[in-house]
């Protein structure tokens, strides 16, 4: 497990999310009032862009169709579907927000922020 350097916290105004890519994942980082959570950047229904979503709560609302989905588990709670995104463990040290990944490799790590529209 390898923490990795995102961005200024500062970077992602409170309730919105913003994409960022680390080697081949594509991840959401969302900044609630409960802390930063960050979830794999695309719905399982048609691979919308969730860093572009509107949050509710601790749930993002997909802008292409509408599931939402929860960014403490993963899960889709709307519609009642048996399948999620990847949740991963997010930390803020010194003012910059780090995530967690379970099978990163060093040298994978290649950032690009994305800024959500």
């Amino acid at each position: 497990m390898s923490w990795f350097k995102v961005t200024d916290a500062g970077n992602i105004p409170m309730r919105e999310g913003r994409s960022v890519r680390l080697g081949r994942r594509e991840i959401a980082i969302f900044h609630l009032p409960e802390g930063f959570k960050a979830i794999d950047n695309r719905c399982p229904h048609n691979l919308g862009p969730l860093c572009d979503g509107i949050t509710k709560g601790t749930k993002v609302v997909c802008p292409l169709h509408g599931w939402n989905i929860c960014l403490e588990t993963g899960k889709v709670m709307t519609p009642n579907v048996p399948v999620g995104v990847t949740t991963y463990p997010v930390r803020v040290s010194d003012g910059i927000i780090q995530i967690q990944l379970p099978d990163a490799k060093s040298g994978e790590s290649e950032l690009e922020e994305e800024e959500a529209a």
